[in-house]
């Protein structure tokens, strides 16, 4: 193992003190793929974990000149992996945290909305009481339930044609009783 160190080390001073790109390439196809496994101990998405091998080797051949390596190439490379898989998950746990509260933010209403949601929820339960019952079941099974006007038929024995006239029926309805929320609508969803 020692013999194959010394390789190493030999190739790598080829690299910092003579830039030769042969001697970067043979330690890249050398190191490369066990690193890219290594790194899928830590990052799952095979994609990601060899783009952060990659940005190893780039920045070692960035930095050649003034890198001072005290431990073998082999453990350099392990742990310069290591920790770029480390700051990867790091970022991406400050990402993932920033995007939940964005999300949050979004979901946060004035109080005047809060209201205004109220009432229209209020009206929507009044509009659909004012349905007649078979549109009425239709209307929620299809859009509330997600039902298929096929199921909607099965279940309430009758033509999907009579569910789908059924449905028009209930929009219809609903565009009256609820045309003061329209705007309110057209905002929010």
């Amino acid at each position: 193992m020692k013999e194959k160190d010394t390789i190493y080390e030999n190739l790598f001073r080829k690299v910092a003190f003579r830039d030769d790109e042969q001697a970067f390439r043979e330690l890249f196809l050398e190191f490369y793929p066990a690193l890219c496994v290594f790194a899928m101990r830590y990052i799952t998405q095979e994609e990601t974990a060899r783009d952060v091998v990659q940005d190893v080797f780039f920045k070692i051949w960035k930095n050649r000149k003034s890198m001072d390596i005290t431990v073998s190439f082999r453990n350099f490379l392990i742990t310069s992996v290591r920790n770029h898989c480390t700051d990867y998950l790091r970022k991406q746990e400050v990402e993932n945290r920033y995007q939940e509260e964005n999300m949050l933010s979004v979901i946060h209403t004035s109080p005047e909305e809060v209201y205004t949601l109220k009432e229209l929820e209020t009206t929507i339960g009044e509009a659909l009481a004012k349905l007649p019952p078979n549109v009425r079941e239709a209307f929620e099974m299809s859009r509330f339930k997600g039902m298929t006007y096929i199921a909607i038929a099965d279940k309430m024995e009758v033509s999907p044609k009579t569910i789908e006239s059924y449905i028009s029926r209930a929009l219809k309805i609903l565009r009256i009783e609820l045309r003061d929320y329209l705007t309110f609508l057209l905002l929010f969803i």
